[in-house]
């Protein structure tokens, strides 16, 4: 019989055909039962509830181990939609002391949350009180679906460093993108130490697993907890803050405007970091978090803006301790190089002022009585004079930033904590662009020379000027943790950092400022029983009334403290800057005001310098 080639054909065709289909089907199997959890998700939807446990978040502790920062229990009430039932929503509503209309409110925000499953926990209601936290549990049975979260909430012995502390805050859509440890209504650090330490003081989340029945009803813990995973609590902070130094400072910054930093020079250990106006940190913990914090933000002497190391100010005479160490690493003078004063700066048709002291004058009388004409003909000396040593204006200048960008200014110091400004030098090409190549020269600029004119610094990189005059030519990386639990902290904040200027010239500036405590501009500064070491600065202010600036450290040998006080619109250094300055230098060393220092004491305490700063409240 004759084969039939069609039929054949036929066969493999079909033979192929099933063969396709199976194998199509194998891996529809494989990708619902091996890689797809989704309808395993579903089923164990149905048989187990998965709940969070947050772990303890670490505590806050200052350099002298006292409790600043700690935690408290907080609940949340939780739901998730697809297991709630009928229930008699007044009665919920009265429960949690909310209206009706504030339970519609809640649920349709819930519903437009980004990432809303009502397969998922939801968050409800956040900081319920104990009262009402009690109220509820008697009668959580009646409304399925629903259940309280324990959270932690944060509690303050201090209403100080509130700038320093931070807060904790629910998270936002970008900290969950950028973090999968974090998920819809958890909480993050926002702000001081509880932001930039984060990953420390958090901790590690756990897991409880609960069983349910064919009706959604919790039955007990799966496998009597066996699959349960215990939270790990984050890590106890020390700060190298001294609380009540921070608290002392605070006071006497009541109503200024400004900042006061304070570091031991030894370590970089940042001892008081205050701004002026300040907030009590309790202001943004549990419901009215968003309400106060509102009010703080619409608040015209911007409480939230950390002015210590944010806000940029001309550093004044206090800049001129800089100048003095570079004129002479770069050998424009030597110890008994004079320059005229003759009431101030006079150089063709220029003229900066000075008030009245001895002329000519040297170096350290000139860092005792603040000469601005010292400073002036020293800076056009290096820049104008010196061009065979230095080629150009443009050279000589890049040599003179350099320095200061070796001793902290210009850039970024580094400090643990976020937001830090940078200050501002110019460079030459700065000048460039503004008057043309090679068309500027020192009298162009003069006013740098006494921390004027473009150059602008914060509170924190002037108080690290004072801690390298302080150590005579090397500073360590200001920093505000000083241990960190089970943890070494980063060599940032343990590395000497030295300037391009040699140590014996910081010896000099050093001295000069003993004299200017002793017999010139800093007088209020001088304790009987303490070496004081201080610089004025008095920044003029475009705007209204002068800044009032002080930098200072003590004791002359083997220093303790480096202070800088900036109070704005306060006038002369040495009518606020210098009497903060000392006593917060005096507090600290000592522990007390001396009897006779009493007055100056209870004079900035009740003194009120912010109605001159021109913002108007209402």
């Amino acid at each position: 019989m004759r084969k039939d080639y069609n039929l054949e054909k036929r066969k493999y065709i079909i033979g192929g055909f099933i063969l396709l289909i199976t194998i199509v089907y194998i891996i529809r199997l494989f990708s619902l039962q091996v890689a797809d959890n989704k309808y395993k998700d579903y089923a164990d939807s149905n048989a187990f509830l998965r709940r969070t446990q947050y772990p303890s978040r670490g505590l806050i502790y200052d350099r002298n181990d006292n409790l600043v920062v700690y935690n408290q229990p907080a609940y949340d009430v939780m739901m998730i939609p697809r297991d709630v039932h009928e229930f008699d929503t007044l009665d919920l509503c009265n429960i949690l002391s909310i209206t009706r209309e504030q339970f519609d409110q809640r649920i349709n925000e819930m519903k437009s949350r980004r990432g809303y499953s009502k397969y998922t926990p939801q968050k409800f209601v956040t900081h319920l009180s104990a009262e009402d936290y009690g109220r509820l549990q008697e009668k959580i049975y009646r409304f399925p679906g629903f259940y309280t979260q324990k959270r932690i909430l944060r509690q303050y012995n201090y209403t100080a460093a509130a700038n320093v502390l931070g807060n904790i805050r629910e998270v936002s859509q970008g900290d969950i993108d950028n973090d999968n440890y974090y998920q819809s209504g958890d909480y993050c650090g926002d702000l001081g130490i509880e932001k930039s330490y984060e990953k420390y003081l958090r901790g590690i989340k756990g897991q409880e697993i609960l069983i349910r029945d064919v009706h959604g009803r919790i039955q007990g813990r799966y496998n009597d907890g066996a699959h349960d995973i215990a939270p790990v609590s984050g890590k106890n902070l020390k700060i190298s803050i001294d609380i009540e130094l921070q608290k002392y400072a605070e006071s006497l910054m009541v109503n200024k405007i400004g900042a006061v930093v304070a570091i031991e020079p030894e370590t970089g250990e940042i001892l008081a970091l205050v701004s002026s106006p300040t907030y009590d940190p309790r202001l943004l913990v549990g419901r009215q978090r968003g309400k106060n914090y509102l009010a703080l933000r619409k608040d015209k002497y911007l409480p939230l803006f950390d002015r210590a190391l944010m806000a940029t100010y001309p550093p004044g005479s206090t800049f001129k301790t800089s100048q003095g160490a570079i004129l002479r690493e770069e050998g424009i003078v030597n110890l008994a190089t004079t320059y005229p004063c003759a009431g101030g700066f006079r150089s063709g048709g220029l003229k900066v002022g000075c008030h009245a002291h001895e002329s000519p004058i040297t170096l350290k009388p000139a860092l005792r009585t603040s000469c601005n004409a010292y400073f002036c003909w020293g800076l056009k000396s290096l820049i104008d004079n010196h061009m065979t040593k230095y080629g150009s204006h443009a050279n000589a200048f890049e040599v003179w930033k350099n320095h200061l960008v070796s001793m902290g200014f210009g850039y970024k110091l580094g400090i643990d904590m976020p937001s830090e400004s940078r200050g501002f030098l110019p460079n030459a090409k700065y000048y460039d662009k503004i008057y043309g190549v090679g068309r500027w020269s020192a009298n162009t600029i003069i006013s740098i020379a006494i921390g004027q004119g473009e150059v602008l610094a914060t509170p924190l990189q002037i108080a690290n000027l004072s801690a390298t005059i302080a150590n005579r030519g090397w500073f360590i990386t200001p920093h505000v943790v000083k241990e960190i639990q089970d943890t070494v902290i980063s060599s940032d904040y343990t590395e000497k950092r030295y300037p391009t200027i040699n140590s014996k010239y910081y010896e000099e500036i050093a001295e000069g400022m003993r004299m200017a405590v002793t017999g010139g501009t800093c007088r209020l500064a001088n304790l009987e029983s303490i070496e004081v070491c201080g610089k004025t600065g008095t920044a003029q202010n475009p705007h209204g009334r002068d800044h009032s600036a002080f930098m200072g450290f003590a004791p002359y040998h083997n220093p303790k403290i480096a202070v800088c006080v900036y109070v704005q619109n306060a006038g002369f250094g040495a009518t606020f800057g210098v009497p903060i300055g000392s006593l917060v230098i005096e507090k600290y060393l000592t522990g007390k005001i001396a009897p006779e220092r009493k007055h100056i004491e209870q004079r900035m305490l009740e003194s009120n310098t912010i109605i001159y700063s021109g913002v108007k409240k209402h």
